[in-house]
C-alpha cells in the first residue's frame, strides 16, 4: 500500500500594489505580483495565504496609504494569462478574498519579524512580493480584524 502523501502546509505572501489595484484584484477575485510578472505568481500555491500591502492610494500617486488593505487564500487552479487591455496580458492566481478591515502599518513595525530595521523598515516593500512567516500573516490577519481561517493546522 503506497504511503499517504501529505497536503504541503500553506505559505504566506506579501504583495504590494497601491490601494485602487488590490482592490480591483480583490473586486475581481485575482492576484497579480510584480506589475503582472509571471515568476512570483507561479510560487504561489493553492491554499496559500496572500495579504496586500498598499504603500500608496494610486500607482504613481503620492498620497500614503501605508496599510495592509486586502487578504485572502489562493484558490484551487494554476496561473493564468488575462487580458487586461490589448497589450498588456499579466500573470494572475485567483484568490477567495474575505472582508476585512484595512491595518496601517506603524503599529506593527515593532512586532514583524520581517521588519529588521525599523528607521527603513519600508525597505521589503521595494519587491513586488516577498514570503513572510505564518506568524507575521496571523498578526496581520488579526490586525485586520481576521482573526480565523488562515492557520496551517
Amino acid at each position: 500500500m503506497p504511503a499517504r502523501q501529505e497536503a504541503a502546509k500553506p505559505r504566506y505572501w506579501i504583495g504590494i500594489a497601491s490601494r485602487d489595484h488590490a482592490k480591483t484584484g480583490e473586486r475581481g477575485g485575482f492576484c497579480q505580483l510584480g506589475h503582472g510578472k509571471a515568476a512570483p505568481v507561479k510560487r504561489l500555491s493553492p491554499g496559500d495565504g496572500i495579504v496586500y500591502y498598499a504603500p500608496r492610494e494610486r500607482l504613481n500617486g503620492d498620497d500614503p496609504v501605508q496599510a495592509f488593505v486586502t487578504i485572502g487564500r489562493v484558490r484551487q487552479g494554476e496561473a493564468y494569462r488575462a487580458g487586461q487591455s490589448a497589450d498588456f496580458h499579466p500573470i494572475r492566481r485567483d484568490v477567495d478574498y474575505v472582508a476585512c478591515r484595512e491595518a496601517p502599518i506603524r503599529p506593527l513595525l515593532g512586532r514583524l519579524s520581517f521588519i529588521r530595521d525599523k528607521t527603513h523598515w519600508g525597505m521589503p516593500f521595494r519587491r513586488g512580493a516577498f514570503e513572510i512567516s505564518e506568524a507575521d500573516f496571523l498578526l496581520i490577519a488579526d490586525a485586520m480584524g481576521v482573526s480565523e481561517g488562515f492557520e496551517s493546522g
